[in-house]
């Protein structure tokens, strides 16, 4: 129950650097409050609360969470929930780990459009599954995906890409069958980046002709965009099919309500430079360092705050929302494996913790037989810690 703290976080640098950094940088209003909230985030400002052991009087000081999206110390429930709840929603099937990412001449396009451009990557990514999947070279059914935006790599560089989630099969237009997709993959990869890239270039060029697109500044036209991304190759990757969700789920799960870094990564903070660790994906995944400076880090993290109500969590196919009811339901009829049912779905916070540690989170850590209770008149607004 109490506010444990990382020796260096995210909003330590903030709060130290904050005035400076808005000295020299202009902020949006959805970033300035991400980055406010984060300050605030379990400290005095927010106000808290003083629990009690009704057993041995031991007193515990807890302050309130900041709920903003984007903190790396807040999110935790809702992101347990919905990786349990999406766990038990998908078909108890094999399911493939599908990767659509742009090309870095498309960044700068991207950036200064978020909201349109980050929902065109999505339509383009989902339009990609789905019509391939209709394709009878390759499934010849209904697919369904559940897909994610991630805007960041593991050093915070700006990298927009589409994670997705695909069941290995999908529904017959008639609806009586489950068909299965082949054993190592969905649709060859070589034909998901060439359909991918042919959709998003042309919903990019009616966007820009319908002027819902500003183009940068030092780009004459679209046709310079577009003869770019033809000149590249784009990347899709697709990883070999899982037996179980349950694993994916939860390594994109770490993803979902968080933003490009986490406090547990970082590992120092002095002389103005921040250093934190990251996976080197070149490198085989090895673990390493890297030290960047102060602002620069804040810059990095200030980047990748989406457009304030931007949902960066879609689904398409036969997992789309409207169809939950009536095509989900249908391929759970079609296949043999019992329905799956979530564990923390309409919990309470306290209730999901106990799931998933194991342990009563109200029990006293110091006599570890009274329970700690929340006194009206121990409430607190704007108290420093004592």
């Amino acid at each position: 129950m109490e506010n444990k703290k990382q020796i260096i976080e995210i909003a330590d640098i903030f709060r130290d650097k904050k005035h400076d950094f808005l000295t020299e940088n202009t902020l949006c209003a959805v970033q300035q409050k991400a980055m406010e909230d984060i300050i605030a985030c379990r400290t005095s400002e927010l106000g808290g609360h003083t629990l009690s052991c009704n057993h041995c009087g031991h007193k515990v000081q807890s302050y309130n969470s900041c709920r903003n999206r984007n903190c790396p110390k807040c999110q935790y429930i809702k992101r347990m929930q919905w990786v349990d709840k999406l766990a038990a929603d998908l078909p108890p099937v094999k399911h493939f780990h599908i990767v659509f990412t742009i090309p870095a001449c498309l960044h700068k396009l991207f950036y200064i459009n978020q909201r349109i451009a980050y929902s065109l990557l999505f339509k383009a990514a989902g339009q990609t599954l789905m019509q391939c999947a209709r394709n009878t070279h390759y499934l010849g059914a209904e697919a369904g995906a559940v897909a994610l935006l991630h805007t960041w790599g593991q050093t915070m560089t700006y990298h927009p890409h589409i994670h997705t989630i695909v069941p290995a099969g999908g529904v017959s237009d008639d609806g009586m069958e489950w068909v299965p997709s082949a054993k190592k993959f969905f649709v060859p990869v070589k034909v998901l980046s060439t359909v991918f890239r042919g959709i998003l270039c042309r919903l990019l060029q009616e966007s820009v002709f319908r002027k819902e697109i500003k183009l940068p500044d030092d780009t004459p036209d679209f046709q310079t965009i577009k003869a770019k991304c033809y000149a590249k190759k784009w990347v899709v990757y697709a990883e070999k099919p899982f037996a179980s969700p349950d694993n994916l789920v939860r390594y994109l799960g770490n993803y979902t309500h968080r933003v490009a870094i986490s406090n547990h990564r970082m590992v120092g903070y002095k002389d103005d430079k921040v250093t934190f660790s990251y996976r080197d994906n070149k490198a085989g995944g090895a673990r390493k360092t890297m030290t960047l400076e102060t602002m620069e880090f804040i810059r990095r993290f200030m980047q990748h705050i989406l457009p304030c109500g931007f949902s960066k969590i879609r689904y398409f196919g036969f997992m789309a929302i409207c169809k939950r009811k009536t095509k989900l339901n249908l391929c759970y009829s079609l296949l043999p494996t019992p329905t799956c049912f979530s564990r923390l779905t309409g919990l309470l916070a306290m209730e999901v913790l106990q799931i998933i540690s194991g342990k009563d989170p109200i029990i006293c850590a110091k006599c570890k037989k009274g329970k700690l209770m929340v006194s009206p008149a121990c409430n607190v607004l704007h108290m420093e810690p004592g």
